[in-house]
C-alpha cells in the first residue's frame, strides 16, 4: 500500500498565517451580520445597506407579521366587556345665550386622493404627517376583506413604538376623524389575508403637511 509522505513544517501553515486566517473570517462573519442577517431578521440597518438591498424592509414585514400574529391571538383571548349604560343626568338650566364669537381664520384643508393595491399576504401603509390635536376627515373603503389598524408614531419612535387608534379585521371599508396626539405620522396598515389581489381606496380631508406612501 502507498502511504504518501508527511507535510514538512515549512508546508505546513504558520502561527501567524492562521491568525490572519481567523481574523479575516471573523470580519466576514461581522459584515454579513450588519449588512445581511441584522436588517433581514431584525430591521436593524446601522449601515443602510439593507434598505438598498430590501433586506430592512423584509425585517420589518417580519416584526409587523409577529406583532400581527400576537395581535390576533390575543383578540381570541380576551372577551370585552361592555360597559353598564350611564343613568341618564337631568339637564341643566340653559343660560342666555352670549354673543357668538369671532370665527378664527382657518388655514385650508389638504385633500387627497390614493389607492393601493396588495397582493395576497402583503402589508402596506399610508401616512399623514400631522401637528398635535390637528385633525383629519377620512374614509377608504377595499375591493376585498383586509385587516386593518390605524396607528400613528412621533418623530423619533423606536421601532415597534406606536399608538394605535382603531383597528378592525376582515373589513372592507372605515371613515371617520383622526385626530393627532402628538407630533408626527399618523395614518393607516393594510394587510390581505385573502387569495387575490385587493385594491383600497383612501380620501382624507383635513389639517396635514403631506402624505406618504
Amino acid at each position: 500500500m502507498f502511504n504518501s509522505p508527511l507535510p514538512s513544517a515549512s508546508e505546513l501553515p504558520s502561527s501567524r498565517q492562521l491568525i490572519r486566517s481567523t481574523a479575516i473570517a471573523f470580519a466576514v462573519a461581522i459584515g454579513l451580520l450588519v449588512t445581511v442577517v441584522m436588517p433581514s431578521e431584525y430591521a436593524v440597518d446601522p449601515t443602510g445597506l439593507g434598505r438598498a438591498m430590501g433586506l430592512t424592509q423584509m425585517g420589518e414585514i417580519k416584526i409587523s407579521l409577529a406583532q400581527e400574529a400576537l395581535a390576533d391571538e390575543a383578540a381570541t383571548k380576551v372577551v370585552a366587556v361592555a360597559p353598564a349604560p350611564a343613568k341618564p343626568t337631568p339637564a341643566p338650566p340653559v343660560a342666555p345665550a352670549a354673543a357668538p364669537p369671532v370665527a378664527a381664520v382657518q388655514p385650508a384643508a389638504k385633500t387627497d386622493k390614493v389607492s393601493l393595491t396588495l397582493k395576497p399576504g402583503e402589508g402596506r401603509e399610508i401616512k399623514l404627517e400631522m401637528r398635535k390635536g390637528t385633525a383629519v376627515a377620512y374614509e377608504w373603503s377595499a375591493s376585498g376583506p383586509v385587516n386593518h389598524d390605524t396607528h400613528g408614531e412621533t418623530y423619533d419612535a423606536a421601532q415597534g413604538d406606536f399608538h394605535s387608534y382603531s383597528k378592525g379585521r376582515q373589513v372592507n371599508d372605515d371613515k371617520g376623524e383622526l385626530i393627532a396626539l402628538f407630533d408626527g405620522t399618523h395614518g393607516w396598515f393594510w394587510r390581505n389575508r385573502t387569495s387575490g389581489n385587493v385594491t383600497i381606496v383612501l380620501n382624507t380631508t383635513g389639517d396635514y403637511l403631506n402624505l406618504k406612501k
